[in-house]
């Protein structure tokens, strides 16, 4: 069973960083392609960022490009996302994914496990 466990959410002012975290627990890490994903309040779910098994291939959404980096540690089973520049159009709940399959994640529609979430909120 594969588990997915966020952190590093919080509230920071425009302009901040946070950085988020995702631990995984179950199959090795490497096996899996992992994005990010977020959901405003009101709004549907959306993507965010993805990196490939061994974190030489990356792809942004175009309101993530220049300001957030995704990273992974396979060897601690961690994923991460650093958010710079941050926006209150930012303000959402940050959702760790990991998909089996090879390509780079896109649309939720590929994700095989989904973590919790972690709120961040980001103040004017």
């Amino acid at each position: 069973q594969v588990q997915l466990v966020e952190s590093g959410g919080g509230l920071v002012q425009t302009g901040g960083s946070l950085r988020l975290s995702c631990a995984k627990s179950g199959r090795t890490l490497s096996n899996y392609v992992m994005g990010w994903f977020r959901q405003a309040p009101g709004k549907e779910r959306e993507f965010v960022a993805t990196i490939d098994q061994s974190g030489g291939r990356t792809y942004y959404a175009e309101s993530a490009k220049g300001r957030f980096t995704i990273s992974r540690d396979n060897a601690k089973n961690m994923v991460y996302l650093q958010m710079n520049s941050l926006k209150p159009e930012d303000t959402a709940v940050y959702y760790c994914a990991a998909t089996r399959s090879p390509f780079l994640i896109r649309t939720g529609n590929v994700v095989d496990y989904w973590g919790k979430g972690t709120l961040v909120t980001v103040s004017s």
